[in-house]
């Protein structure tokens, strides 16, 4: 009889009720008056066009669903507005092959990256992805700049590196065939005087005898150029000069190496900058020390290779120095002398792609030290991304040599990279929502040190294609007081309702009320709603998987008893307050099944016909017995001896059953214990069984079996063996 009950039920719930109740989309959503509203919800959401869609009560944002829910609920497909996005690649030139003697190539002629240009037309939370590729080019052109300490302490330095130009220009021939180097100088220009400090002090910093160049912030020496020789007689013109406090102005002299790229002369092409010093350094703030109060500003200030603007500017920021870095396609080698290593390796780490190389006291491994950094800088591959429209995500996944796959920060990058490798990424862009005034945005994403760059225009799709027919002042909309479009009326100011019937000063007027009160009661809607144009417009609630329906509102979809903190044991639909079961359940919360078979014991007896089965759970009525299917006596005889071998070879490593334990012993949780008086006692709520059984040396052990309330078998056992001592064995021998 229950049965019959429950299936006129379900067809009274599937014909009379109509909708079904639906799981949670983010496609129901209050205030969605539009199809473009509609389609900025999420990536599942569809807009019904048909006019005829609509039944009694249900407002226009019901068009807006999940595409499944809109066909079940009788929109034809093509009725559907669902637009999808795309992509188109614009620029594709495929990455240089290019080996080292072969036809010299402009830098402007090698591409590393593909591809280069593309755009994509994005949906609200459809993600569009782009593969880009990376291939290290042989005989990639090098411009190096060498920018170096002037203080007393460098002395030594200084005259190790005046046959850098030469020396190096041959160890770099064997990396590139094109290679050019520049060098600059800093040391640290004071402008309020320190106490004890003299003009002539100033002019002439060094003590003693010493002849040394007056204080300076930054000098370029010499633009980047092939012409090792010129290094050397420049660099050995050069005179050290004096230290008045121990760090430097470096900071200020790295500033102007990145913005200030027609004087040094960088090229589109692999920049090093190698900082060579043994101290340490001055940023923002420091300035207050001599006055100096206005931030750096980040531009170039040279006047006949001069930095002339120390006296005005404070040093730049860490973070003002990344930028410009990064922006000019800098990668930065910091050579220092080991006293000051752990400063510089804690700046290295907020300096994308930047080493740290420990200088020798007289800079007699410089050579080896700018290559070994080189290697190790350029076999790594980091992508950055200019800034992100708001509402705009991205995420990279890297696939590097040797297989390997990384995601999330890590998939902006691949390490271990030789000349040749060719490596790839993908890249999802997605949006969420649409941006104000729907505008075109472009981004860029580059390898970091690199001055090839990808540019990505985004698109966003902010309407439906329905939209560019929609009629203005259409006599489907009363009179023209609205928009047909998409299926809908789109009212024009101070009207309202499914066909801006009514004005908003007419919807709380008492001859359109009447026909939103149920049997001629009080409450207008059931103070579900709204009553427009003398119907009601059931309210949205903040969580959109709960609804209002029914002629007055009087009915949702929440409101129904609930098992395990789901609305009908999730075995069911919520309908006007009560819980339509599926075929399969029973009960007010749906919480009971009918489905007998999780109570079938493997002899194909319900509850091994010890028990009943209630719900799919078996309830023994046999107080000896439990289990999923009554088939556990934890206290019957033969208990302690069926698992005898399985306890001895878990707790003792021994017994017949030691080779194969992991196998055949794993179906219950052991727990050893010091002494008997450890061992449980059967005052639980579960019986329990206490096994004594001897071993084949006659040495006893004791454990005990049982069966919690969850099915879960539990063994406890003496963690020591109990075996006869020497004295226990003579009386046996002298019977033998």
């Amino acid at each position: 009889m229950d049965v019959k009950l429950l299936f006129i039920l379900t067809l009274l719930g599937i014909f009379c009720c109509g909708r079904a109740q639906q799981e949670w989309n983010e496609c129901i959503k209050a205030n969605v008056l539009s199809c473009g509203e509609c389609i900025q919800l999420g990536v599942t959401c569809g807009w019904c066009t048909d006019t005829e869609f609509l039944k009694q009560g249900e407002p226009t944002s019901a068009r807006c669903d999940e595409l499944e829910s809109l066909k079940k609920r009788g929109c034809a497909v093509p009725k559907i507005e669902n637009p999808r996005g795309s992509q188109k690649i614009l620029k594709n030139k495929n990455v240089t092959n290019r080996k080292k003697g072969a036809e010299k190539l402009k830098p402007e002629d090698i591409t590393q990256i593909q591809p280069q240009k593309l755009t994509l037309s994005l949906r609200s939370g459809e993600p569009q992805t782009i593969n880009l590729k990376f291939k290290r080019t042989e005989d990639y052109p090098i411009d190096l700049y060498y920018l170096m300490d002037l203080s007393y302490s460098m002395k030594d330095n200084l005259e190790n590196v005046k046959n850098l130009g030469t020396s190096l220009m041959r160890e770099m021939s064997k990396i590139t065939s094109d290679f050019r180097i520049g060098f600059g100088t800093f040391v640290e220009e004071t402008v309020m005087p320190i106490v004890g400090t003299t003009p002539a002090k100033l002019l002439n910093p060094c003590t003693g005898d010493q002849n040394c160049t007056s204080l300076f912030s930054y000098k370029n020496v010499l633009k980047l150029t092939s012409n090792g020789q010129q290094f050397n007689t420049l660099i050995g013109q050069q005179q050290i000069s004096g230290n008045l406090d121990p760090p430097e102005g470096g900071f200020d002299a790295i500033m102007q190496v990145a913005v200030c790229g027609e004087h040094i002369g960088w090229r589109n092409v692999t920049r090093l900058l190698v900082f060579s010093t043994d101290a340490g350094f001055h940023f923002a703030g420091d300035g207050k020390l001599d006055g100096i109060v206005i931030p750096n500003d980040g531009k170039c200030h040279l006047k006949d290779n001069m930095y002339t603007m120390s006296h005005y500017y404070d040093y730049p920021s860490i973070a003002h120095l990344v930028q410009k870095l990064s922006e000019n396609n800098i990668q930065t080698v910091f050579a220092v002398t080991e006293e000051i290593q752990s400063v510089y390796k804690e700046l290295k780490k907020l300096i994308p792609k930047s080493a740290v190389s420990t200088l020798s006291a007289n800079s007699s491994n410089v050579i080896n030290l700018i290559i070994d950094a080189y290697n190790s800088l350029s076999s790594e591959v980091i992508l950055e991304n200019s800034k992100l429209p708001e509402g705009v995500d991205i995420t990279y996944q890297s696939h590097c040599k040797n297989g390997m796959i990384n995601v999330g920060e890590n998939g902006r990058k691949c390490s271990s990279i030789s000349i040749g490798d060719e490596v790839s990424f993908s890249i999802n862009i997605t949006a969420q929502g649409c941006p104000k005034q729907g505008k075109s945005e472009t981004i860029k994403i580059k390898p970091l040190g690199f001055t090839e760059e990808v540019e990505i225009k985004l698109s966003f799709i902010c309407e439906c294609e329905c939209h560019q027919y929609g009629i203005k002042n259409s006599e489907l909309c009363h009179n023209g007081n609205g928009t047909f479009e998409c299926g809908t009326c789109r009212c024009n100011e101070g009207r309202i309702g499914r066909q801006c019937a009514c004005q908003m000063d007419e919807v709380f007027s008492e001859d359109l009320d009447m026909n939103c009160r149920m049997d001629n009661g009080i409450d207008i809607c059931s103070n579900n709603g709204e009553c427009v144009c003398g119907k009601c417009e059931c309210r949205k609630r903040d969580n959109p998987e709960e609804r209002y329906s029914g002629k007055y509102c009087e009915c949702d979809n929440f409101n129904c008893d609930r098992s395990n903190n789901k609305l009908c044991g999730g075995h069911g639909r919520c309908e006007c307050r009560v819980c339509i079961c599926d075929a399969s359940y029973t009960g007010s919360a749906c919480d009971c099944s009918l489905d007998t078979r999780t109570c079938l014991a493997t002899n194909k007896q319900i509850c091994n016909g010890r028990g009943i089965c209630e719900c799919g759970v078996c309830r023994c009525t046999d107080p000896k017995f439990q289990g999923p299917t009554c088939e556990i006596c934890p206290t019957c005889p033969g208990v302690c001896t069926e698992h005898k071998e399985c306890v001895q070879c878990r707790a003792f490593g021994t017994g017949e059953k030691k080779d194969t334990c992991d196998e055949e012993c794993n179906f219950f949780n052991l727990t050893k214990v010091k002494d008997r008086d450890k061992l449980p006692q059967p005052v639980q709520a579960f019986p329990l069984m206490h096994c004594k059984e001897r071993d084949a040396n006659d040495c006893w052990f004791y454990y005990t079996y049982a069966v919690n309330n969850n099915g879960e078998k539990e063994v406890h056992v003496v963690e020591k063996l109990e075996c006869p001592t020497g004295l226990d064995i003579i009386p046996i021998l002298g019977l033998l």
